[in-house]
């Protein structure tokens, strides 16, 4: 006699095949993988079990990450609990590191979701599939980084000859169609030349980005394997220093801190290379101007500009043996003060305020805190004895980010969700 009240299980089923090939033909590996899986529920069909007509088929990607669009759908619809079983053909078709599984079967866990595995046998419903499956999966885990080591040592064989074996390209060469070698592009040689020129004249990178600007000119600019546009930026202080630092110009390979020669030909003669390398230490790496990275910087990686909607930087300059430190926008930095309508901050005062402002909360949502918590060294004198390291690490458990404001000249400040109070709200004005 039927149970009428059996309840219905709700099953997935996720295919995935590493390469696009054979993905168009009238029935391919994916088709294989779900035929499997629907054959499997019907033998379940007694237990309540039915199949989701959605189909997540992710074809043409890897499992070595989470980066797939039928993959997304699929943890998606499992947090909004409309999936109670997710079936696959083999367990590595839904995820081949270790690490992603263990979150994705956290997910599961925490949305009472279950996971078959078709031709594995096993339910992670039984403690006996669940060590089943982490037995298995280790194997899948171990399986890739031998194939991973395997292409390293290739790849690292490859350079010590002075092959080119991939990569971002750099202006001033292209890729040999018929191989994986690098071919001189002579109009793009000549604008690398005269960089390199440039920069012994002006001995300074920001006048030479400027000029570079007005001459329109670009990095390099190449098409990708899947047809996509990829460089041709306008030049900033970050870029023009790789390109003056780049030895492949000079004809030679460095790996891993070695220098080989090369199968390509020298754009850049030695001598001048040379010489831009002098120059660029004797101007440190920001290439001439006084403000350079500094010591401590609490709020480094925390600290953004809201008009530039980039990073700001923690950076000092001496000044008759006083050292002055700033907190100053990226862009500002690497395209010139002008690019950038937010002035730079002083650090040692940003930063009291904002820890003023963590106090303030903490007093305001927790009252008096416990003698053990460690939200108590905020307020505790030893905090200015902490390091700045220290006083860094405490500060990113309770802070996403501090956005600066210069039209405003306020300052934003957003804590943790889970860690701490409420979303971000502004406080006072601060004064660069």
């Amino acid at each position: 006699m039927a149970n009428n009240d059996q309840k219905t299980i709700r099953c997935a089923i996720y295919t995935r095949k590493s390469t696009a090939e054979g993905l168009q033909q009238e029935f391919n590996s994916l088709d294989a993988q779900r035929e499997s899986a629907e054959a499997f529920i019907v033998s379940q069909k007694h237990e309540g079990w039915t199949c989701l007509p959605h189909r997540y088929d992710d074809g043409g990607y890897t499992g070595a990450n989470v980066e797939r669009p039928a993959f997304k759908q699929l943890m998606s619809d499992v947090e909004a609990g409309k999936i109670d079983c997710v079936l696959v053909y083999k367990i590595d078709r839904l995820s081949r590191s270790l690490l992603d599984f263990a979150k994705i079967m956290e997910t599961f866990e925490k949305h009472n979701v279950s996971l078959v595995s078709v031709t594995q046998q096993f339910n992670t419903n039984t403690s006996m599939g669940r060590l089943t499956l982490n037995i298995l999966f280790s194997f899948a885990q171990f399986e890739r980084e031998i194939i991973s080591e395997r292409t390293r040592d290739k790849m690292s064989a490859a350079r010590r000859k002075g092959r080119w074996v991939g990569g971002n390209l750099i202006l001033g060469f292209d890729i040999d169609p018929s191989g994986g070698k690098l071919l001189v592009n002579e109009a793009e040689a000549k604008r690398v030349r005269q960089i390199f020129d440039l920069y012994l004249m002006h001995e300074a990178l920001m006048p030479v980005v400027r000029e570079l600007k007005e001459r329109g000119w670009t990095t390099k600019q190449w098409t990708t394997k899947k047809n996509r546009k990829a460089g041709g930026r306008v030049f900033d202080k970050c870029s023009l220093h790789s390109l003056l630092t780049n030895i492949t110009y000079t004809g030679r390979i460095n790996y891993k801190g070695e220098v080989f020669g090369g199968e390509h030909p020298a754009i850049v003669g030695d001598e001048v290379f040379e010489q831009v390398q002098a120059t660029l230490k004797r101007n440190g790496h920001s290439g001439g101007i006084r403000i350079k990275n500094g010591i401590g910087g609490i709020l480094k990686g925390l600290i953004r500009c809201k008009a530039c909607d980039c990073s700001m930087t923690h950076v000092h300059t001496k000044v008759r043996g006083i050292r002055y430190r700033y907190y100053s926008c990226n862009k500002s930095l690497k395209n010139g003060s002008d690019t950038c309508p937010a002035t730079s901050l002083p650090a040692q005062e940003l930063e009291d305020f904002v820890v003023e402002q963590i106090r303030h909360a903490l007093k305001q949502h927790y009252g008096v805190l416990d003698e053990d918590d460690s939200r108590n060294v905020i307020f505790n004198p030893l905090w200015d004895t902490l390091p700045p390291d220290e006083q860094s690490r405490l500060l990113r458990q309770l802070l996403e980010s501090v956005t600066y404001d210069a039209q405003k000249g306020s300052i934003s400040i957003s804590f943790h969700p889970d860690s701490i109070i409420s979303p971000a709200e502004e406080r006072e004005e601060v004064s660069a």
